[in-house]
């Protein structure tokens, strides 16, 4: 009995389990109401927004028990670009009128329990509307589960498989089923988006582990009514929001809003009937990408006749920047791009052949075409260049440009492929090169969209590098290594460790370049398999028998390879005890730079070295830099999500005086994203090897004897081996080996006779007579900077897309002619260079550059219909006339430089930055609308909650109850500045209107209107005709002079009175300065008791010097005096003192001043510069400029003065050469050069016993601004001292002088002193890269051979 009742009360349970499978009956029509909505902006109110809403019935029926048709009815479609929430939609009229056959087509889906399976639809229906009915069957999507109430699960929709949470309540007295789904769309599975120009981007997962720049997640909510056989859906809700900021998302982000609604209204049992038509399988619910790929989202082009359209915008480019770029150029050349695109070959070929044979629209083309980068293009490249209409430079950056744009996919990998192996390329080395490297970058390419991507790819790569190898060809394997480190795929690894020394035997007898590129091969696959690349790396850099280089590359990869503490703390056990001191430096200083490291994707590393440097001996930080070192630095902004960071790595060699090799990298950070940007290299491995074999490679020897010896291998470049390169060099892009270069002695010996044979006279004799006839030439120039998408499908089925573009069109204009005296002759061939010494040659270069440059940053909706989106648009735009004429005469030692006045555009420069939203459709472009993001209104923020259905929300909207609050008056300054005596005005206008009253962020300030306009015009005194600048040499040069100069002698009675009147006026004017004047010149007076303290502390310090110990060496050095050379110095008295040896070369340099005090009184002026205005009225206006030179006494003076009436402003600048060792210079400026001065002071000696020299700067009077700027300095200076190592002492000493002394205990080491006012900084032993070829006694110790000296003469003079 009991088991009958357990039977019962289970079968009882069993009927009452509800069926959640969504139930349509077979013979019945379920009626919705369907509204999607898509909006893009800011999240706050009263800003523009721009987006469409979809508004439909919604027929559903069963065909069979799997297969339903969908129809909907009386669909419409709206545009929004307005002020959220004030504007109303618009009703996009003709654009419903054009899709209204094609969206009232049914469409057949597969639907069983709850998933949508297969679509199937006529072929007239495209598929952009193909993927709004997916919207709508993507909320039918679901997988839903009778024993959970709460699971997560991997589930398909129209964005991809991405990872779903599903919680399913039950309202029994509603007798209602509800049902909430979210979905955290940055997780998925399979993520269905499209990526455009990020293919070499790196994603920093550890930038983005804290703050995102794009967020994305929708959530579901569904309303069913339970019934016996299933559950109907009676309402269900859709929200989705995509979050982006290139910024910290707390500073605010722009976000793109999906809302749908689907509401049950009735049954009917009217059914839906299919056309007559085939239902062709168009996929599943995964969103299908059609035309949008093609589509620029910043304009909305209707494509009727590429040909012709491609044809127009051609024209319009030409004849708009010829003389000056139009200010539209960019965004012309990025719609030529556009056209091109869809353009077929055909189209292609038929308008080259219109073109090009003329070279303006040629050139146009050869620009475009590659940046178009499509598989057309590229076959269009291949069969021009193999047809002979292509010179080799121009196919060369054609395919360079379109190999990185083209999409790499298996068609054009393989075009690729028989392109490199073609004929006709393998006989011109340089092209195939550049065409090797474009299919290793091809393949990575690929690999990235495709990461299961075929080895067979790299199946014709592997079997050159086989038959390479096996043929020993040296210069072909190295080709080989870049190209596989190019495509940076796993399967080249086992090609390259074949010529990796240490794991295989064959490789030791590689050259080193060979084993350098097989290393540098390695890099691109250590960012994809770290761990396969790092075993390998430690293993070469720990091998001791491998030549240093080898190792110091491998040491760069491992760090790439972004090792764990264990194995960088192992590698620092393995340095502590490494002989080689050129790879300890070079590891001791990487692991160091790299513990200061704030990139988020190197934080592990930065530790881990951090780790690693506390193991290894500080020793090795002193070491000099003759050895081998890397430097890393960055700076990386968390809040901005920004960053830059740079590394250089110098490969030094023991046996020569030039480095090995030398890299340089930058690496940038933007939005959680990496790339490396730009990489240069150089290396002289065949020139260190063969100087290696010559007699500089003895280590016994003196550097000094290397560098005569290297210099001497080196001049006799003819015996170098011809089997290697002597240097070569190689240029990465965004991780991408483009370009390199071998320079090698075959290159050498066919470069010597172009530059030495008649060819460069037969140039110069062309040059000299075009300039006679006159040239013009006006060229263009444009590049499509970057071009950057991203296109992710929306719940709606309607794409959303980010990106950014940046387009520029430089131009210029420019006209030279020339008129020689005497006239050439008709005969240039018997033209000689001495006769063209003694032409006077007049030039006249007229030059309008331009340049025209265009950014814009999209989000929002961007289809072949309609484009819906917020956007940034910002430009630059310069123009830079100027007219210059010339004249030189050699003969007469005359040259002459003149600006002329030339016609300025209103504004020289423009730079502008706006935000604003777009909405237009291609079937109404007369109706775009484009709104400003921040208006001069703006409505307060207001929290509202809004609930029904989308449109009562909209429309119900009571503009007036909100109090509406004005935005902050736009920022609109001018600041305008006067170039005197030229009558010169110079504007910049400022206009700022932004949006940071909503929220005070770094978004919100950049949002708005922005603009900066420069412009220059004449000012409103005299017209000024143009300006001069002449230099006359040689004995001509005191008639040149247009004002006599004289200087005041104060030896003679009215020197003496003129001074003394002079002294009055500046007396009376320093009154009026404010009190730090006297305050300096009451320190002034102070000045002589300390410097003669100082003094007879020096002197009692150094008497005692000699008893001195060792541990108080750097004691002594600083008190010890500084002394002259001279041949008994080691006998003179410690008591010789500085002041002592100072006075006697000021007596004499004021002797020798006493015997003249104007040069320009005995001797007449080596040369003369004159720099003047000349205007309309004809006053003089400028400054004269002459230099004289006494030999007897060794003695140069300049003199600058003012040529303008009654203007005694000079400048005077006086050195005199005391003796080979000492020198002292005296610069004066003011009226007759009375009222400020500074005197200079250098010399060489001993400072105790080492080789020393000293420079003093004393001052008799300086203007207050610099003793101001220099008080506020000197806080600074200590705190920077004890950063650079400096002992810091304070010390009284003299207020009005500094002085630097620097000494050599060593060659190889320097004591450096500085005594400044209040302070004496000093720092001993610092270490130098080279040693210093003094002796002690003054000497150098280095002699050139004079076959040396003999052969630069020689080659100079050819």
């Amino acid at each position: 009995m009991r088991s009958v009742v357990l039977v019962l009360a289970v079968a009882l349970v069993a009927c009452q389990q509800i069926n959640l499978v969504p139930e349509f009956a077979l013979d019945k029509t379920y009626v919705y109401k369907y509204e999607a909505l898509l909006l893009g902006g800011l999240p706050q109110e009263g800003l523009a927004r721009a987006g469409i809403k979809v508004s439909s019935k919604v027929h559903l029926t069963a065909v069979t028990e799997n297969i339903f048709l969908l129809k909907l009815m009386d669909p419409l479609l709206f545009e929004y670009g307005g002020i959220w929430p004030r504007d109303p939609f618009v009703p996009a009229t003709k654009l419903t009128a054009a899709l209204a056959t094609q969206l009232q087509i049914p469409i057949k889906f597969e639907y069983t329990n709850g998933v949508v399976g297969k679509v199937f639809a006529p072929a007239g229906v495209s598929p952009t509307v193909m993927n709004l009915h997916r919207g709508i069957l993507n909320i039918l999507q679901l997988n839903l589960k009778k024993t959970q109430n709460v699971y997560e699960l991997q589930e398909a929709g129209a964005q991809g498989v991405c990872r779903t949470h599903y919680i399913i309540n039950e309202d029994p007295k509603a007798n209602h089923i509800i049902v909430t789904k979210s979905k955290d769309l940055s997780h998925c599975q399979e993520r269905i988006m499209k990526d455009i120009g990020l293919a070499y981007a790196e994603t920093c997962s550890e930038c983005t582990r804290r703050v995102k720049s794009l967020i994305e997640t929708a959530t579901y909510n569904y309303i069913m009514k339970p019934s016996a056989t299933g559950v109907l859906i009676t309402e269900a809700t859709v929200e989705e929001i995509h979050q982006f900021s290139p910024l910290n998302e707390i500073h605010g982000a722009v976000m793109m809003e999906a809302k749908q609604t689907l509401a049950f209204v009735e049954i009917e049992k009217t059914p839906v009937v299919p056309i007559k038509a085939d239902y062709l399988p168009r996929g599943s619910l995964q969103y299908e990408f059609s035309t949008e790929i093609l589509q620029s989202p910043i304009q909305l082009m209707k494509i009727s006749d590429a040909p012709a359209q491609i044809i127009e915008i051609l024209k319009q480019l030409v004849a708009n920047n010829m003389a000056m770029v139009h200010d539209d150029a960019p965004l012309k050349i990025v719609q030529l791009i556009q056209l091109l695109r869809v353009a077929t070959l055909e189209n292609v070929e038929a308008i080259w052949a219109q073109f090009k044979d003329q070279p303006i629209y040629r050139r146009w083309l050869l620009d475009a075409l590659p940046a178009a980068g499509t598989p057309v293009i590229v076959k269009f490249i291949k069969e021009k260049f193999l047809a002979h209409e292509f010179t080799i430079p121009e196919f060369i950056q054609a395919i360079v440009i379109a190999l990185q744009m083209v999409t790499a996919d298996l068609e054009t990998i393989q075009l690729t492929a028989s392109l490199a192996v073609h004929e006709k390329i393998t006989k011109i080395p340089a092209v195939r090169e550049v065409i090797m490297l474009g299919y290793g970058s091809m393949i990575a390419k690929h690999c990235i969209a495709v990461p299961n991507c075929p080895v067979e790819l790299l199946r014709p790569i592997h079997d050159i590098a086989a038959d390479a190898i096996a043929k020993n060809d040296i210069p072909e394997i190295s080709l080989v290594l870049k190209v596989l480190g190019n495509a940076g795929h796993p399967a080249s690894l086992k090609t390259i460790m074949k010529l990796l020394p240490g794991l295989r035997s064959a490789a030791t007898t590689l050259p080193i370049r060979v084993q350098v590129d097989a290393l540098l091969a390695l890099r691109n696959i250590a960012k994809k398999e770290p761990k396969m690349v790092q075993p390998v790396a430690l293993q070469l850099l720990l091998d001791r028998a491998l030549h240093p280089e080898v190792r110091m590359v491998a040491c760069i990869v491992l760090f790439e390879t972004k090792p764990s503490v264990a194995l960088v703390s192992s590698l620092a056990g393995a340095l502590r005890i490494e002989p080689n001191m050129h790879v300890a430096s070079f590891a001791y200083s990487h692991i160091k730079s790299l513990t200061r490291i704030t990139a988020p994707d190197m934080a592990a590393v930065a530790g881990a070295a951090s780790v690693a440097i506390k193991l290894l001996s500080p020793k090795l930080d002193r070491l000099s830099l003759r050895f081998s070192r890397a430097l890393t630095l960055d700076i990386y902004h968390s809040p901005l999500m920004i960053g830059a960071a740079g590394s250089a790595y110098m490969i030094n060699d023991a046996a020569t005086i030039l480095p090995r090799a030398v890299v340089a990298k930058a690496r940038a950070y933007l939005a959680g994203a990496a790339a490396d940007v730009f990489e240069i290299g150089v290396r002289t491995e065949g020139i260190q090897e063969a100087l290696l074999q010559s007699p500089a490679a003895d280590e016994s020897i003196d550097r000094i004897t290397k560098v005569k010896r290297t210099l001497r291998a080196l001049t006799n470049w003819k015996a170098l081996p011809t089997n290697q390169p002597l240097a070569s060099a190689y240029i990465k892009i965004l991780g991408q080996e483009v370009a390199f270069v071998n320079i090698d002695k075959t290159l050498i010996e066919q470069a010597i006779p172009i530059a030495t044979g008649p060819r460069p006279r037969e140039f110069l004799m062309e040059a000299l007579k075009a300039l006679q006839e006159g040239i013009a030439v006006q060229y263009a120039k444009p590049l499509l900077a970057a071009e950057v998408r991203r296109i992710l499908p929306t719940a709606t089925g309607v794409p959303m897309e980010l990106s950014l573009y940046t387009a520029a069109v430089a131009a210029a204009a420019v006209s030279v002619k020339a008129t020689f005296t005497p006239p050439l002759p008709e005969q240039l061939e018997t033209f000689t260079l001495e006769q063209l010494k003694r032409t006077d040659v007049q030039l006249v270069a007229e030059v309008r550059p331009s340049v025209a440059l265009q950014t814009f940053a999209v989000m929002g909706v961007n289809t072949a219909l309609i484009q819906a989106a917020v956007m940034a648009k910002g430009k630059i735009r310069t123009i830079l006339p100027g007219k210059l004429a010339a004249r030189a005469d050699l003969h007469k030692g005359n040259y002459k430089v003149e600006a002329l006045p030339v016609e300025v555009p209103e504004h020289i420069a423009e730079i502008s930055f706006e935000t604003f939203a777009v909405v237009r459709n291609i079937e109404d472009p007369l109706a775009e609308r484009i709104v400003p993001l921040v208006p001069k209104i703006s409505i307060k923020d207001a929290q509202t909650s809004r609930t029904g259905d989308l449109s009562s929300e909209i429309t119900g909207y009571d503009v007036s109850a909100e109090v509406p609050r004005r935005a902050p008056a736009p920022l609109h300054k001018t600041l305008c500045l006067v170039v005197p005596y030229i009558e010169i005005k110079g504007c910049v206008e400022v206009h700022s209107h932004n949006a940071a009253f909503i929220k005070n962020s770094s978004l919100f300030y950049i949002l708005g209107q922005h603009s900066v306009r420069a412009a220059v015009a004449r000012g409103d005194g005299p017209a000024v005709e143009r300006l001069e600048l002449e230099v006359q040499v040689g004995p001509k040069a005191a008639e040149r002079l247009l004002k006599q100069i004289n200087l005041v002698d104060e030896e003679t009675p009215e020197g003496k009175t003129i001074l003394l009147k002079l002294r009055e006026l500046l007396d009376a004017e320093a009154k009026k300065a404010p009190d730090s004047s006297k305050s300096s010149s009451s320190s002034s007076r102070s000045s002589r008791s300390s410097h003669s303290s100082r003094s007879s502390r020096i002197n009692s310090s150094s008497s005692s010097s000699s008893s001195m110990s060792s541990s108080r060496l750097t004691e002594a050095t600083i008190n010890e005096p500084f002394r002259k050379f001279h041949k008994d110095r080691f006998m003179a008295p410690h008591r010789t003192s500085k002041a002592v040896s100072s006075g006697s070369g000021a007596s004499s340099f004021e002797a020798i001043q006493k015997q003249a005090k104007f040069l320009g009184n005995s001797v007449p002026p080596v040369f003369a510069v004159i720099a003047r205005a000349v205007r309309v009225d004809h006053k003089l206006l400028g400054y004269q400029l002459a230099a004289y030179f006494d030999k007897p006494t060794a003695r140069v003076q300049l003199v600058v003065s003012s040529i303008a009436e009654n203007d005694n402003m000079k400048i005077c600048a006086d050195g005199v050469l005391l003796s080979k060792h000492k020198v002292t210079a005296k610069v004066a400026w003011g009226p007759e050069c009375q009222q400020y001065a500074v005197i200079a002071k250098a010399e060489a000696g001993v400072l105790g016993e080492f080789p020393a020299a000293r420079l003093e700067v004393e001052w008799e009077r300086i203007p207050i601004i610099i003793t101001t700027y220099a008080k506020k300095l000197s806080k600074h200076i200590p705190m920077a001292a004890v950063k650079a190592g400096f002992k810091l002492e304070r010390v009284m000493n003299s207020e009005k002088e500094i002085e630097l002394t620097a000494a050599l205990p060593t060659k190889r080491t320097l004591n450096v002193i500085a005594r400044i006012p209040q302070m004496t900084l000093s720092r001993m032993s610092i270490p130098l890269p080279y040693a210093v070829p003094i002796n002690p006694d003054g000497t150098l110790s280095i002699h050139i051979d004079e076959d040396i000296l003999t052969w630069f003469k020689n080659h100079l003079e050819e």
